[in-house]
């Protein structure tokens, strides 16, 4: 049985949408620019959920990244796609989905080739369970809770075993607000 159709918001360069596209088609070596988001999930004790990529994931394979990310579908508000994609990834539900980084926008390539193309705004989500998540093995292969100065310290010794959307989140201050 073949995986549910998922289209993709396409966008022009000033960020106007364009039409849509499958998702399986979207992202290769020449990836249309296109709608997606990231969420940092934060718990009560102030620390942020990390996970690291399914190793069977088309792009950036085994890295390590934010809490994590998706495309919100055609009509969906960012926060309903924030939602769906929690309970998908991580089995889990959030609140308090906020803005953090909106204006975020990247493109970076994967060693394979693969391009990701995106404006990107990025968001936190407050998580008030115990602590332990049972993540969708296609999505996320572990996890850890961080202190968010140990992960951006993590980050700066070591960019390469991250995400690249991460680690330029982290530049451009994420959990100041977007200020640096």
């Amino acid at each position: 049985m073949s995986p549910p159709l998922e289209l993709v918001r396409l966008l022009d360069d000033d960020g106007t949408e364009i039409g849509t596209a499958d998702k399986s088609l979207v992202h290769g070596d020449n990836t249309p620019l296109h709608l997606a988001f990231s969420c940092h999930l934060v718990d009560a004790a102030g620390r942020t959920l990390l996970t690291r990529r399914a190793l069977s994931k088309q792009a950036w394979p085994g890295v390590w990244t934010n809490s994590f990310c998706g495309h919100p579908a055609p009509g969906e508000t960012f926060e309903d796609a924030v939602r769906r994609r929690a309970a998908v990834e991580l089995n889990l539900e959030v609140s308090d989905v906020r803005p953090a980084l909106p204006d975020f926008r990247y493109r970076a390539v994967d060693p394979s080739g693969i391009v990701e193309n995106e404006i990107c705004p990025v968001f936190t989500a407050a998580y008030t369970g115990d602590g332990v998540i049972s993540p969708n093995p296609d999505e996320v292969c572990d996890w850890a809770w961080a202190d968010i100065v140990d992960v951006e310290d993590a980050v700066a010794a070591a960019p390469f075993a991250f995400s690249p959307w991460l680690v330029r989140q982290l530049e451009a201050a994420i959990y100041s607000g977007g200020r640096a």
